[in-house]
C-alpha cells in the first residue's frame, strides 16, 4: 500500500472529496474529445469485426496466413483509432451508446464466431503481449510492469484511496475465465500526439491534462475495467488442428520478437529513461533554386517521448492535403524532410520545423529563394514581409520606384452595441497596378497590432480589406488603423469604433465590467483584474462578483460571497493543472450588470511549470507518463520560508508573498498561515484545515483599520517546520487611493460632429488605468458617456454629438481603486464645422533696408478662419536680371509679430518677398509678391542711437541730414505708429528727432522705428527687449544716484597678535574723499581703542582695534563719500559669527604669546618604523641649551637615559615591540625660563587602534616568505616576523577554502614565527597554501606551493622523521634504580635493581667486567614482567668486586648501565689503620 501524503494523513475527508474533484474535472475537460472520438472508436471496432469476419471466413479452410494478415490489417487499424478512443474515453462519460462500443471492444465479443472465440483462446497471450504494446509498449517495457489491467463491462471505477498497483503477470488463463490485465488512464502514444494542438486554449488544456496525469500516477490512482468473457452454453468450440497451432506458435513468437526488437529501439532513443526537451540535432539550410527545381529541407530531432514535427511556410501550418503533390512531408527515425516540388516564384519564403512533446517546443528557420531568369522577375519578392526574409530586395526592372496607396469608400467613425456584429471596411487603390504583387495588410487596435480570433475577423479581396467584430464588446472600442505595406512604402488610414453597453437585464443596473485579465496565476491561486464601466446605472456600484468557471465546462461559480470594490481580486482554491476562465459582473442597488466578456483562460499551474510548457515546452509524448515516486526522507521537516512579504492589501484582503525554504527535502511541502494582531503574539491559523500549495495567499475576514502581522510555516510527512520571520504591521485599508478629479477640461471645435476635449492629469494620481468622458446638453441635465473602454492620454475626441447644440463636458479618472469624482464642467461650445486655413496678408512693405538685412510690415488677414492667427511664415528669392529665382524661407518658425526682420541677404541684390498666414487650421495662402526692392542702405542713414543723461533719462535719438522741407521724423513700434503717448516724449529740432521714456517699463519691449518721410526710405530701428531695458535702466540709476565702485566690501581679518582689522577698497578715491566709521548705529574716531587709515592712492580704507571684547558685537559701517557719489558697506558680528570671531583672535593672541618661549611647531604624533617599534615624536623651535623636556604616560613621568638634542628641531620617543600594554595619554613638556609649552597624544580607544593597525602592517610587511619544514609529527609551514602581536590576524587557506583548524591541521606562533602544522599528512594536503595576515584594513599574504616534488620531498623527510622518533621512543633502555657505586662489607647480601623498557620487550643480559655473567646459585639475576630487573648476591666476597653491567636490547637500539661493587673486609681496615697512627 502507498503512504499517504501528510496532509491527507491528516484529511482523508478532504484527500477524498479531492480525488474526487479531480476525477471529475479530467472528465469534464474532456467530454467533448471523447464524443467525438468515440466515433473514430466505432470506426476501429468496424474495422475489427471486419478482421474478425475475415478470419471467420477463412478458418474454415484451415486459417491461411492470408486470412491471418487480413485479420492482423484490421487489429491494427482498430488499434489507432481506439487509441484516440482510449485518451478521450479517460473522460468517458458513461452513456450507453459508448457502454455498447465497450461492449463490441470486447475481446471475447459477441460478434466473434465460434472460430473467432476458438483463435482467441489458442492465442490469447498473443492478444496480451498486442495489448501491452498497444497500451503503451514503452512504459510497459520501462517499468508499468506493476499496472493491474482489469477489463470491465461497462462502467470505470476509481480506487477509493490512493494505492501502489500489484504487479501482474500476464497468464495464459482456462477459457471462459476472466482475462484480468491493467490500462493506465492516459494510455496511447498516438492520442497524445493528436492531442498536442497549436492554439493556446488547447495548449492550457494539455497543461492540465499533464498535470492531472502526473498527480493521478503519482498517488497510484488508476481506472480498474474489467472485461468478464461472457459464457453460453450454446457456444460452440472447434478443436485446432495441429496446423493451426504451430501456426500460432510461430505468430507468437514473431509478435514476441518485435516487441523485443521495438523495446530495444525505444531504449536506444531514451537510454537514461527520462524526459527529454525536443532538440534539433541536425538543423535544415537556407535554399536558392531556380523556378521548376525541386527542394528539400531535412532536420534531425532527438527527444523523448518523440517529439510531433510541424512545417510552416510563414509562420502558417503546411496543409498537405490542400496542395496534393506540392508537399511531401516525411518522418522517419528521427529524420524529417519537407520536399516541395516545381518550385515557383510564390515559395520565396521563411519555412520553419517545430517540434514538440510533453517538456516543450523548439523550431528552426531556414529560407527559400526562388530566382527567375532575368525580364521575367516577380514583383512578389518586393512584399514588406518577405524582403526582411529574403537576402535581397529589388526594385522590378521598368516599373516605378514608388507606389502611390490611396483609400477609396473608407470607414468612418462607427458605433456599436455590446453582442452586435461590426465590420469596417475599405477600398485600396495601388498604383502601379503591378501583377502578382500582393500588399500587406495590417490590422491595429490603439497601434497594436491585430491577429485573428474568435472575436475578429479579416479578409482581403485584392481590392477591399475589411475587418469583422463578431461579437462586439467594449475591450473592442479603440482607434482602429488600416495599414497598407508595398514594400518599403505604406499609407495608413484611422477611424474610431465605439462601442456602448447592452441592454441591462434589469432597469438600472451598471454596465458590464471590462477587460478581465487574469495575474499572478500559481497552483491554487490567482488574481483578477478588470476595469470598471463608464455606466453605473444611475446609482454608484457597490462592487463586483468574480466568476469562475472550468475549461471544458459551463457551470460558473461565484469566487466572493460579498462585493469587492477593490478592481483586483484574488481568487484562492483552485485546483492544480486545471484551466479556469473568469468573468465580473458589477451590482448596484437596482441589480447585477451582464457579465463582462471571459478571460483568457489561465491554468493553475506553478509558473516554472508554465514557462516549461508554453515557453520552451520539454520532451517528446511517450504516450504514457511514467512517474517514479520516492518515499519522503525519514526527519526532513523543511525550514522556515524566506522573504515574506505584503504585496497588496485592501478594506476586503491582504496578500502575502514568500519563497520556498532551501531545506524541504525530496518532497512536496505545503504551507499553513498564520496572523496576529500587531503588538500581539496571539497567533492563530488562517487556513485551518488545508494547507495551500502556492507561496501566495490571499487573507480574508480581517477588521478594517486594524494592524496585522503575518508569518508562514511548511509541512510535510515529516512536520510542520519552524514559522518564518513575521511580516511588518500591515493596516487593512486600500493602499492605493482613489484619484483626485481631473483639471481645466478644455473643449475646442473638431468637426460638425465632434469636439477635441483635452484636460490635466489628477495630482498625485497613481496607477491611472485612463479616463472616463461624459457630454451633456447644455441645460438639459442628462449626461451620456463619450467612452466606454478608458481612454489613456489627456485628448479624447468625443464623437456622435448633434450639430448646433451646445454641450458641456466632464472627466473622471480611473484606477484599481475605483473612479475619482468628476471634473468641474466644461464651458459651452457649439457643435459646429472647425475653424479654416486664413485668407493672404496684404499691403507688404519694406519697413526698413540696412545693408544686407530688410524688415517688412503686414497687415492681417482679412479672413482668420474663425480662430487667431498664430503666426506668419516670410518667403523671399533674388531677382536677376528680372528673372526671378526659387523661394527660399526666411523663418522656420511663425513669428507672431506683422513685421520682420530678414537678415542675410547680399547687398546690392533686389529681392521679392510673399507672406503667409497660418492658425490652428492650418497655412494660408501666399499674400501678393512684392516689388523688387535692392537690399542696401539708404543715403543718408544713421544709425538710432540710445543715451542717458545725467539725470536719468533714457532717450532714442535719430538724425537725417537729407531731409526735404516737408519732410517729418514717424516713430513706429513695432512697426505700428506711435498713438499714445503716455509713456513717451517725442522732440524734434531740426534734423534731430529724440523719443524719451518717462518710465522705462516692460510695456515698452518692442522694435522702435524712426522713418523720415519724403525721402529715399531713410529710416533706422532699436530693438529694446528685457536684457537690453535691464542695461538701460541700470544706467540710469548710476546717473541719478552715482556711487563710490568698491574693489571690495567691508571685510574683518584676525591678526598675528590677535588684532582685528576691518577694511575696505574702492576702485578710486579722490583726495577729498571722506570715511565715515560707524558702529551699531554711532559713529566711532580714532583714538587708543581704534586705529583708523585711509589710503587716497590705493582706496584702501582700514580700522584696527586690539582686541575684541563682549561689548563689541554689533554691526561695523564704512561710509564713503567722494563728491556727489556715495557708498557703504556694513558687516554684521553678531551670534556665533561674533564668538568664533572672538575666540580665533584670543587664540591667535595666546599663539603669539607662546611663541616668544619655547614652543611646538608640530604637535606630537606617532609613526612605526621599519623594526615595527613605535616612535612618538614632535617638532619644536625656539629652543635653547637650557631648555628641558619632559615625557609623559598617564601623568607618570618617563624616565629617558639619553639627553635630547633637540637635532633638526625634532624630539622623539622610541617604544618597542609596542603592544596593549602600552596604549595610554602620552605628554610632552617644554621649558626654560622663558616659559613653557605642551603637547598630548592619547592613544586610547580609535586612536590606539588605528596605531595598533599601522604596527600589524609593518609586522604583516616583514613576514618572510613561507617555508616548508618536516617534522616527526608532520609537515610545517612557517613564516618569521619581527614580532608578534595579538591585534595581528592571522588566517589559512589551502586551495582557495579557508582551513578549519582541527587537531591534525593546527595552527600558532612560536616567538616570532607563524606556523601552520599539518599532522600525518596525506596527499589531499597537496596544494597552494597561502597565509593571511590581516592589519585591521588589509590582508597581506604569503604564499607557498606544497605540490610536485615539494611535497614528495618534505613527506619523505616527515617519514624518515617519524620513523626515528618511533625507534627512539621504543629503543630498549634503562629507566633507573641502579646507582654508579656499591660500597659493601663483606659477608653482606647485595640486593640491586632497576626498570627497564622498550617496545618489543627488551632482552635484558648482564656483563662483568666486560664479560658475560649469568646467574648462579650465589648471584642471582631476575627479569620479571618485561620491565623489572633485579640482582642479588646473598653473601659477597672480595671476588664479587668489579664492574657490573646490565645491557637492554630490542630492535630498536641498545643501552648499557653500568654499576661498580667494592666489597671490604673490616679487620683489614682496622690493622691499615693502626699501622697509619704508629
Amino acid at each position: 500500500m502507498m503512504s499517504l501524503p501528510f496532509y491527507q494523513r491528516h484529511h482523508e475527508h478532504y484527500d477524498r472529496a479531492y480525488r474526487h474533484k479531480a476525477l471529475s474535472s479530467t472528465v469534464s475537460q474532456y467530454q467533448k474529445e471523447a464524443k467525438s472520438k468515440s466515433a473514430v472508436y466505432a470506426q476501429g471496432s468496424a474495422a475489427y469485426a471486419r478482421g474478425s469476419a475475415t478470419y471467420r471466413h477463412s478458418s474454415a479452410a484451415g486459417f491461411s496466413l492470408d486470412s491471418s494478415a487480413a485479420y492482423s490489417h484490421g487489429s491494427s487499424a482498430h488499434d489507432l483509432e481506439s487509441a484516440a478512443y482510449s485518451y478521450g474515453s479517460t473522460a468517458y462519460d458513461h452513456s450507453a451508446a459508448q457502454s455498447k462500443r465497450s461492449a463490441a471492444y470486447s475481446l471475447d465479443s459477441e460478434s466473434l464466431s465460434t472460430s473467432s472465440a476458438a483463435y482467441s483462446h489458442a492465442s490469447e497471450s498473443i492478444n496480451k503481449l498486442a495489448a501491452a504494446y498497444r497500451l503503451g509498449s514503452e512504459a510497459y517495457s520501462f517499468g508499468l510492469k506493476n499496472s493491474n489491467l482489469m477489463i470491465e463491462d461497462q462502467s470505470y471505477k476509481m480506487s477509493p484511496k490512493a494505492k501502489r498497483a500489484k504487479q501482474s503477470l500476464i497468464s495464459e488463463d482456462k477459457e471462459n475465465k476472466a482475462l484480468d490485465y491493467s490500462v493506465p488512464i492516459f494510455t496511447g502514444r498516438e492520442v497524445n500526439m493528436s492531442g498536442i494542438t497549436d492554439t493556446e486554449e488547447e495548449r492550457i488544456k494539455e497543461s492540465a491534462a499533464y498535470v492531472a496525469k502526473r498527480n493521478l500516477f503519482a498517488t497510484g490512482e488508476g481506472v480498474s475495467v474489467s472485461k468478464v468473457a461472457k459464457t453460453s452454453e450454446e457456444e460452440h468450440h472447434e478443436k485446432k488442428s495441429r496446423k493451426v497451432a504451430i501456426r500460432e506458435s510461430a505468430e507468437r513468437v514473431a509478435m514476441k520478437k518485435t516487441l523485443e526488437e521495438t523495446q530495444a529501439f525505444h531504449r536506444k532513443l531514451n537510454q537514461d529513461k527520462l524526459l527529454h526537451a525536443p532538440e534539433f540535432i541536425i538543423e535544415p539550410r537556407s535554399h536558392t533554386i531556380w523556378e521548376k527545381e525541386n527542394v528539400r529541407f531535412n532536420c534531425s530531432v532527438a527527444g523523448w517521448p518523440e517529439p510531433r514535427v510541424t512545417w510552416y511556410k510563414n509562420n502558417v501550418p503546411i496543409d498537405v492535403q490542400a496542395h496534393p503533390g506540392k508537399y511531401i512531408i516525411q518522418s522517419r527515425y528521427g529524420l524529417h524532410s519537407l520536399e516541395i516540388t516545381e518550385c515557383e516564384f510564390d515559395d520565396t519564403a521563411q519555412y520553419h520545423a517545430s517540434a514538440m512533446n510533453v517538456k516543450g517546443e523548439v523550431s528552426v528557420y531556414a529560407s527559400l529563394v526562388v530566382k527567375r531568369y532575368k525580364g521575367d522577375i516577380d514583383a512578389s519578392l518586393l512584399n514588406a514581409r518577405n524582403l526582411s526574409l529574403s537576402p535581397f530586395a529589388v526594385t522590378p526592372h521598368g516599373y516605378a520606384s514608388r507606389f502611390e496607396i490611396s483609400f477609396v469608400d473608407k470607414f468612418d467613425v462607427a458605433f456599436g452595441r455590446e453582442g452586435e456584429t461590426m465590420s469596417l471596411g475599405c477600398t485600396v487603390v495601388i498604383n502601379p497596378d503591378i501583377k502578382r504583387f500582393k500588399p500587406d495588410i495590417e490590422w491595429y487596435r490603439n497601434g497594436v497590432l491585430i491577429t485573428p480570433s474568435k472575436w475578429v475577423q479579416m479578409q482581403w479581396s485584392g481590392e477591399r480589406a475589411s475587418l469583422t467584430l463578431t461579437h462586439a464588446n467594449k475591450e473592442d472600442e479603440g482607434l482602429y488603423t488600416l495599414r497598407v505595406a508595398m514594400g518599403e512604402y505604406y499609407e495608413e488610414y484611422s477611424g474610431y469604433v465605439f462601442v456602448r453597453d447592452a441592454d441591462a437585464e434589469i432597469p438600472g443596473a451598471p454596465g458590464a465590467p471590462l477587460d478581465v485579465q487574469c495575474l499572478d496565476a500559481n497552483k491554487d491561486y490567482v488574481i483578477v483584474s478588470w476595469k470598471q464601466p463608464a455606466v453605473d446605472g444611475g446609482n454608484p456600484i457597490l462592487g463586483y462578483f468574480i466568476d469562475r468557471c472550468e475549461v471544458g465546462t459551463s457551470h460558473w461559480t461565484q469566487c466572493n460571497e460579498n462585493p469587492v470594490k477593490f478592481a483586483r481580486f484574488p481568487v484562492t482554491g483552485l485546483i492544480e493543472g486545471r484551466s479556469y476562465i473568469f468573468r465580473v459582473r458589477a451590482v448596484n442597488k437596482a441589480g447585477v450588470s451582464l457579465p463582462s466578456r471571459v478571460s483568457e483562460p489561465v491554468a493553475a499551474l506553478d509558473p516554472a511549470d508554465r514557462a516549461r510548457l508554453r515557453s520552451h515546452p520539454s520532451a517528446p509524448w511517450t504516450g504514457q507518463i511514467i512517474v517514479t515516486e520516492e518515499e519522503p526522507a525519514e526527519g526532513v521537516v523543511p525550514g522556515p520560508p524566506t522573504d515574506l512579504q505584503v504585496i497588496e492589501a485592501t478594506k476586503n484582503y491582504v496578500v502575502l508573498s514568500w519563497k520556498p525554504p532551501g531545506q524541504r527535502g525530496h518532497e512536496g511541502i505545503m504551507y499553513f498561515v498564520e496572523k496576529c494582531v500587531a503588538g500581539t503574539e496571539d497567533w492563530q491559523r488562517v487556513n485551518t484545515e488545508i494547507p495551500v500549495k502556492s507561496p501566495r495567499f490571499a487573507v480574508f475576514d480581517l477588521s478594517e483599520g486594524k494592524s496585522y502581522c503575518f508569518r508562514v510555516r511548511c509541512c510535510n510527512s515529516a512536520g510542520i517546520g519552524e514559522p518564518s520571520e513575521a511580516t511588518e504591521a500591515t493596516v487593512v485599508d486600500d493602499k492605493l487611493d482613489i484619484p483626485k478629479a481631473p483639471g481645466r477640461i478644455m473643449p475646442t471645435r473638431n468637426t460638425d460632429t465632434s469636439v477635441v476635449v483635452t484636460w490635466t492629469e489628477p495630482p498625485d494620481a497613481k496607477e491611472l488605468v485612463g479616463y472616463y468622458i461624459e457630454s451633456s446638453v447644455e441645460g438639459s441635465g442628462r449626461w451620456e458617456p463619450c467612452n466606454n473602454n478608458p481612454v489613456k492620454g489627456t485628448r479624447f475626441v468625443c464623437h456622435g454629438l448633434s450639430t448646433g447644440e451646445k454641450y458641456i463636458f466632464r472627466v473622471r479618472a480611473v484606477n484599481a481603486a475605483g473612479l475619482s469624482e468628476f471634473s468641474q464642467e466644461s464651458e459651452p461650445i457649439e457643435v459646429k464645422a472647425a475653424i479654416a486655413a486664413p485668407s493672404p496678408p496684404y499691403d507688404i512693405v519694406v519697413l526698413e533696408s540696412v545693408r544686407d538685412s530688410m524688415v517688412l510690415g503686414w497687415k492681417q488677414p482679412e479672413a482668420i478662419g474663425g480662430t487667431e492667427i498664430t503666426g506668419y511664415y516670410v518667403n523671399y528669392r533674388e531677382v536677376v536680371d528680372g528673372v526671378p529665382g526659387k523661394w527660399k524661407e526666411a523663418n522656420i518658425k511663425a513669428v507672431t509679430e506683422r513685421a520682420y526682420r530678414i537678415g542675410g541677404l547680399t547687398q546690392g541684390v533686389s529681392y521679392v518677398f510673399r507672406v503667409r498666414a497660418t492658425n490652428q487650421a492650418g497655412v494660408g495662402k501666399p499674400s501678393d509678391v512684392t516689388d523688387a526692392v535692392i537690399a542696401e542702405t539708404r543715403p543718408g542713414t544713421k544709425e538710432v542711437v540710445v543715451d542717458v543723461d545725467d539725470n536719468g533719462v533714457i532717450s532714442l535719438n535719430f538724425e537725417c541730414d537729407q531731409m526735404s522741407p516737408d519732410s517729418k521724423f514717424i516713430w513706429s513700434k513695432n512697426y505700428e505708429p506711435i498713438e499714445d503717448d503716455s509713456r513717451l516724449n517725442i522732440d524734434t529740432k531740426g534734423g534731430k528727432s529724440k523719443l524719451s521714456f518717462k518710465d522705462l517699463g516692460e510695456d515698452d519691449l518692442g522694435i522702435y522705428s524712426c522713418i523720415v518721410t519724403d525721402t529715399d526710405g531713410v529710416s533706422s530701428s532699436y530693438t529694446i527687449d528685457e536684457e537690453e531695458m535691464k542695461r538701460l535702466l541700470a544706467l540710469s540709476h548710476e546717473h541719478q544716484f552715482p556711487t563710490v565702485p568698491l574693489i571690495s566690501e567691508l571685510a574683518v581679518e584676525i591678526l598675528e597678535k590677535g588684532e582685528v582689522r576691518f577694511w575696505l577698497q574702492a576702485e578710486k578715491l579722490s583726495g577729498n574723499a571722506k570715511a565715515n566709521f560707524v558702529f551699531n548705529d554711532k559713529e566711532i574716531f580714532n583714538g587708543e581703542k581704534y586705529k583708523m587709515k585711509v589710503d587716497h592712492n590705493t582706496g584702501l580704507v582700514e580700522m584696527i582695534m586690539d582686541k575684541l571684547e563682549e561689548k563689541d558685537e554689533g554691526t561695523y559701517t564704512f561710509q564713503l563719500q567722494d563728491g556727489k557719489a556715495t557708498s557703504q558697506s556694513s558687516l554684521v558680528l553678531i551670534g556665533d559669527v561674533f564668538k568664533k570671531l572672538r575666540d580665533e583672535a584670543d587664540f591667535q593672541r595666546k599663539e603669539w604669546h607662546r611663541k616668544q618661549g619655547p614652543h611646538f611647531v608640530d604637535k606630537l604624533g606617532w609613526e612605526v618604523t621599519d623594526e615595527c617599534n613605535v616612535m612618538l615624536k614632535c617638532k619644536v623651535a625656539n629652543i635653547k641649551k637650557e631648555t628641558h623636556i619632559v615625557w609623559y604616560k598617564d601623568d607618570r613621568e618617563i624616565m629617558v637615559d639619553e639627553e635630547h638634542d633637540f637635532k633638526d628641531g625634532v624630539c622623539t620617543l622610541l617604544i618597542s615591540e609596542f603592544s596593549k600594554k602600552d596604549a595610554g595619554t602620552y605628554e610632552v613638556i617644554l621649558k626654560d625660563d622663558r616659559g613653557k609649552d605642551s603637547s598630548e597624544l592619547k592613544l586610547k580607544d580609535t586612536a590606539f587602534a588605528d596605531l595598533m593597525n599601522e604596527v600589524c602592517r609593518k609586522i604583516a610587511l616583514s613576514a618572510t616568505d613561507l617555508k616548508i619544514q618536516s617534522t616527526a609529527e608532520g609537515i610545517r609551514l612557517y613564516s618569521y616576523v619581527t614580532y608578534y602581536v595579538e591585534d595581528l590576524r592571522v588566517g589559512w587557506v589551502h586551495n582557495d577554502t579557508q582551513i578549519k583548524f582541527t587537531d591534525r591541521m593546527r595552527t600558532g606562533v612560536t616567538g616570532e614565527q607563524i606556523w601552520l602544522q599539518i599532522n600525518e599528512p596525506t596527499p589531499q594536503d597537496k596544494g597552494r597554501y597561502i597565509m593571511e595576515l590581516f592589519d585591521g584594513n588589509t590582508t597581506h599574504k604569503k604564499t607557498v606551493d606544497l605540490s610536485g616534488q615539494a611535497f614528495d620531498e618534505a613527506f619523505a623527510e616527515f617519514e624518515r622523521l617519524k620513523q626515528a622518533a618511533i625507534a627512539e621512543k621504543n629503543r630498549a633502555r634503562v629507566l633507573g634504580g641502579l646507582p654508579d657505586v656499591v660500597t659493601i662489607q663483606e659477608g653482606k647480601a647485595l640486593n640491586l635493581s632497576c626498570t627497564v623498557w622498550g617496545d618489543p620487550t627488551p632482552e635484558v643480559s648482564w656483563l662483568k667486567n666486560e664479560k658475560s655473567f649469568v646467574s648462579d646459585a650465589n648471584c642471582i639475576l631476575k627479569f620479571e614482567s618485561g620491565k623489572n630487573v633485579s640482582f642479588s648476591i646473598s653473601t659477597v666476597s672480595t671476588q664479587d668486586s668489579g664492574k657490573y653491567s646490565i645491557v637492554v636490547k630490542n630492535k630498536y637500539g641498545t643501552e648499557t648501565s653500568d654499576v661498580t661493587v667494592s666489597v671490604y673486609i673490616p679487620e683489614e681496615e682496622r690493622e691499615s689503620e693502626q699501622e697509619k697512627k704508629q
